[in-house]
């Protein structure tokens, strides 16, 4: 039986699924994220919520991917955690396999 990551390997061998998988992978990584330290806290969505004033169907809209949350959003709700939103700029890797 395959597993996720076999599938995930053999599509991405289909250059058309992985350029959708890229594009997508900035959204995932925000509902990975805020989902992740929600849980580290041992935090409930309503939990998370109340402390945020932030409804809890909203929060519940980005962790689902459902909603694209402003950076503003995404203040509070690292603020609510007691945490510190940080946003990076990566490069990205040549497909070519040469250095940028």
């Amino acid at each position: 039986m395959k597993t996720f990551d076999d599938m995930l390997a053999d599509e991405m061998q289909n250059e058309e699924f992985r350029k959708a998988y890229e594009d997508i992978q900035p959204e995932m990584d925000v509902i990975r994220a805020v989902a992740a330290a929600r849980i580290s806290l041992n935090l409930t969505q309503k939990e998370l919520a109340e402390r945020s004033g932030i409804n809890q169907a909203d929060i519940s809209k980005i962790e689902n991917g459902t909603r694209n949350p402003s950076l503003n959003l995404l203040k509070r709700l690292a603020d609510a955690m007691e945490m510190t939103l940080r946003i990076q700029f990566i490069p990205k890797k040549p497909s070519n396999g040469r250095q940028p």
